[in-house]
């Protein structure tokens, strides 16, 4: 039950920027309202734990790497600490930036809203009320600003603009004088950069590039103390040279000018420029969309709306690469520090690629779905997570890192459901296509297609456990089709139903397949003898979806009026029913007529899962929230909203009536003459209900809703598809304190003390827990001494009591590896679940794998009856164990493979000398 958010599959760039945290490998992309953090050389990606009110769209990182600005589309910005990954501050700018970048010295931050530049100071690690101040403020611009670079030492900031020109600004206060315009471009200007002279490390030049594809080289001329002559009608204003304040470390001071830079030099936009050169990408009629430069190397990056990027040596103009990655608009374009990497983006795909230009290789190449996932599934030992979505695509994740690895796009139609095969090497996945695919995951193929005599819809899968058998659901002929996995034959149709089968699933006890319908029935069917439905549940509403308990002694459905029944299938009786309508409720769509507390719509549930040991039962339907209850007591748990983003529909409560007009809701209406430059296309939800004869369906905003939830077969995790992508939520261990059996036979004397301590002297004092925490802190002595006295056992008991993970963790590794049977024959039963979870910890992490695995193989031999027996209840650690071996056996394998002629190498050798 204690579940927090972990990580976001399914998107690994959704437009807006990315940038590098400092020096480091670790690449931050904004997705959704959330930012993803893709570590490439540990070849790991997660996704920070705090997310915005909005999609997130311009990011920029202080030049230490130690600080995240993350600002939305609503002009919201998040100051956060990327170290411990906790938001510091929050301020909003008031309208939506176009271009955020920190100052190289990290205490300045320039953002560009609307026409306007504002130069703020870097709250950095000061303890302030209110940390940001506005130092600043640029006016003047005709049309928006695009792009910044700041000068080398902080002093002067070269912003791009729509309005063809590039403005440079003096932005410490003292060098006084109005900004240098650099003119000529016919088009908007992207990007303008700083160049430096690579012995002095001044400014010499200026790169300003454009939409059309033009690179202009602008050169300071040396030597020239010609001031650019006043515009007519100006009043000249006084330049004050000294007593300036100026900003060092927070503290307000007084400093000369001299000391900021020296006397002798002219202000970067007091000098003379001139136009060296122009030059063209020759890419018409694609428009040059990102573009990036790097000093030390002296090179600009570029790419296209065509797909095509280009790597450029400057001044010379020399092109080095000119490739394309795809044929949509690439959004992002940027180096590292070192300047060997380059990373793209592309909104419209999902896409987000690392290039190493020297050797032409890919670091990181990841594209999430694009469209919405649909069908998610766990392999069995939880490593391997596979997707499905409308963009007719199956994609198959690594669980630990984040990453995919395998996309199989041989469906030509939305993916419906997909099902893992026991042996954990195949995947089946069914389409709206017609067709049914099984995939291999050594091979990376399809190795077998099922399809039928006349073309169907498939919407629901499943095989059964030893994988002979496979059966689909369809959603136009009502009808199940079963065929062999083997031989590929269609052995028989299930008639019947008489509305579309949504729901199936075999027993995991026997043969027997579970089928739910819109037609209001639950149909039980023995596959094997053939003897069609042997028995029918009826229902006074259409069945959505279906589960069954792990261990196949009850079935869960839940229907179009909200509820959730739990039927027992050998006995056909109702055992209870959940009213969920009040849980899932919540969150108003811009185009409905009643509030989200009257409104009908969306209060039922569409999946349902159980957890690995069948105590709990997961919910979701198209609401902002998974429901998990407790199926024995029939209660809610907990409710997890799925996400807080202001940019999908469905997440407000209440609307805001200022933003209703005559024609309907202020965020839904198209304006077709905006130069918004935009990221991923908007999702339509079709017609919005005005229904009038010639009426265009409006584009709407996307809708959060839950798809899809599956439990992890060991029972730690679940994973869910929403709209912003799969969603997975781990067991959060961090503050768990759950001591269990702290009573008088622990220790006699610390128990005595403890109960003088509370119930004598502290007679006020009621809170249970704290009670409980201080117990186990004398404990803890207790532990302590046993193990100093070599007593292994009392010290393994003691800790199992107390609960503790690395207390536990420590007695374990305190054992003597003679000593490891004995103690494992008289460990309580009541124990063994707490030690096998911490046997799965450890062969994650520790080194002594010989060590861990004579434990668990101990602890096997001695109580293997019990656990054949309680198997429901231990089958969630148990999987965690299997899944932990599995790995290291894998690893080892691979070690081994790759190593085998080398050690036959070194045998030989040895055996020569």
């Amino acid at each position: 039950m204690n579940y927090r958010f972990q990580n976001l599959l399914g998107a690994p760039y959704r437009g807006g920027d990315a940038v590098f945290a400092g020096d480091s490998s670790v690449l931050l992309s904004a997705v959704g309202n959330r930012v993803a953090s893709t570590d490439l050389s540990a070849a790991s990606s997660l996704t920070l734990p705090f997310e915005s009110s909005s999609n997130v769209t311009r990011l920029d990182v202080s030049p230490s790497g130690d600080f995240l600005l993350a600002v939305d589309d609503s002009g919201r910005a998040l100051y956060a600490n990327l170290g411990r990954r906790a938001v510091l501050h929050r301020i909003s700018f008031k309208a939506a930036p176009s271009a955020v970048r920190f100052s190289p010295d990290g205490q300045l931050i320039a953002v560009a809203v609307g026409k306007i530049v504002q130069i703020w100071r870097s709250p950095a690690f000061r303890k302030e009320f209110f940390p940001f101040h506005l130092l600043r403020t640029f006016p003047g611009f005709a049309a928006g600003v695009t792009s910044f670079d700041w000068s080398p030492d902080s002093s002067f900031l070269l912003a791009s603009c729509k309005d063809l020109t590039a403005r440079l600004l003096p932005v410490k206060k003292g060098l006084g004088g109005k900004p240098f315009l650099f003119l000529g471009h016919r088009a908007a200007v992207v990007g303008g950069f700083f160049a430096t002279d690579k012995k002095t490390g001044r400014v010499n030049r200026v790169y300003t590039i454009s939409k059309d594809g033009a690179i202009f080289t602008w050169n300071l001329v040396e030597g020239s103390d010609d001031s650019p002559p006043p515009s007519p009608g100006t009043p000249e204003k006084e330049v004050v040279q000294n007593d300036e304040l100026e900003l060092d470390g927070g503290n307000r001071k007084r400093k000369s000018l001299g000391e900021l830079e020296e006397s002798d030099i002219t202000p970067l936009h007091m000098a003379r420029w001139e136009l060296q050169k122009k030059d063209f990408f020759m890419q018409s009629p694609a428009k040059l969309t990102a573009c990036d430069y790097h000093r030390e190397l002296d090179m600009v990056v570029v790419g296209f709306s065509n797909g095509v990027f280009g790597l450029y040596q400057m001044p010379d103009f020399v092109c080095l690469h000119l490739l394309s990655i795809s044929r949509e608009k690439i959004t992002t374009a940027i180096f590292n520090s070192l300047g060997n990497w380059l990373v793209f983006g592309c909104a419209k795909l999902g896409q987000l690629l690392v290039w190493e230009w020297r050797s032409e290789s890919y670091i990181l190449k990841q594209q999430g779905h694009y469209f919405d996932v649909n069908c998610i599934a766990y392999s069995p030992d939880s490593q391997l997570l596979a997707t499905g979505a409308d963009d007719n695509k199956v994609k198959v994740w690594t669980v630990s890192s984040g990453f995919c690895f395998i996309t199989f796009s041989e469906h030509t139609n939305a993916v419906t459901a997909l099902h893992f095969m026991a042996n954990n090497h195949s995947l089946l996945s069914a389409s709206l296509d017609g067709t049914i695919r099984a995939w291999d995951l050594f091979r990376y193929r399809n190795f077998r297609t099922f399809t039928t005599a006349s073309p169907r819809q498939f919407v629901s899968l499943t095989a059964d456990q030893s994988g002979e058998v496979i059966c689909a659901g369809t959603l136009d002929s009502f009808e199940i089709f079963v065929w062999s996995m083997k031989t590929g034959r269609l052995l028989d149709i299930l008639s019947g139903h008489q509305g579309p089968v949504h729901g199936l699933m075999f027993s995991p006890i026997n043969a027997v397949l579970a089928s739910s319908s819109w037609d209001k029935t639950v149909r039980l069917w023995d596959v094997f003898e053939s003897k069609g439905a042997v028995e029918t549940f009826q229902h006074s509403h259409d069945v959505l979806t279906l589960a069954y308990r792990p261990d196949g002694r009850q079935i869960a459905c839940s229907t179009l009026d909200g509820l959730i029944h739990f039927w027992d299938p050998f006995d056909g009786l109702l055992m209870y029913t959940i009213e969920g309508r009040r849980d899932i409720a919540g969150g108003r769509l811009m185009t409905d007529r009643r509030s989200a507390a009257n409104t009908s719509i969306g209060k039922y549930f569409t999946t349902l899962c159980y957890s690995a040991d069948g105590s709990y039962i997961l919910a979701g339907g198209n609401s902002k929230y998974i429901c998990m209850y407790d199926v024995g007591e029939q209660v809610l748990l907990r409710r997890f909203q799925i996400t807080r983003n202001l940019s999908l529909d469905g997440v407000l409560d209440f609307l805001n009536s200022k933003k209703m007009t005559d024609a309907g809701a202020l965020d839904l209406i198209d304006d077709e003459d905006s130069d918004v430059e935009e990221g991923i296309d908007q999702q339509t939800r079709g017609n919005l209900g005005l229904g009038l004869p010639g009426s265009m369906a409006n584009h709407g905003r996307p809708v959060a809703r839950t798809k899809c939830v599956k439990f992890a077969p060991t029972g730690r995790s679940f994973a869910a598809a929403t709209t912003d992508g799969v969603l997975l939520y781990s067991v959060d261990e961090s503050f768990i304190f759950d001591p269990t059996d702290l009573d008088i036979d622990v220790t006699p004397e610390v128990f005595t003390i403890c109960s003088f301590i509370f119930w004598y002297c502290c007679p006020d004092y009621t809170d249970k827990f704290e009670k409980k925490k201080t117990l186990c802190l004398m404990f803890l002595q207790k532990v302590e001494e046993a193990l100093a006295e070599n007593q292994q056992q009392r010290a393994l008991l003691l800790s199992l009591r107390l609960n503790e993970d690395s207390l536990i963790k420590k007695c374990i590794f305190a054992v003597d590896p003679s000593n490891v049977r004995a103690i494992c024959s008289s460990t309580p039963l009541k124990y063994l679940q707490r030690l096998i979870e911490s046997f799965a910890d450890l062969l994650e992490s520790c080194p002594h794998l010989e060590f861990i695995l004579l434990w668990s193989q101990e602890l096997c031999k001695i109580h293997g009856n019990y656990i054949h027996q309680n198997s429901r209840t231990l089958l969630p650690a148990l999987k965690s164990l299997q899944k932990s071996i599995t790995r290291i056996h894998q690893d080892l394998a691979d070690t081994c493979s790759s190593n085998e002629y080398m050690l036959k190498y070194l045998c030989s050798a040895g055996t020569k000398n």
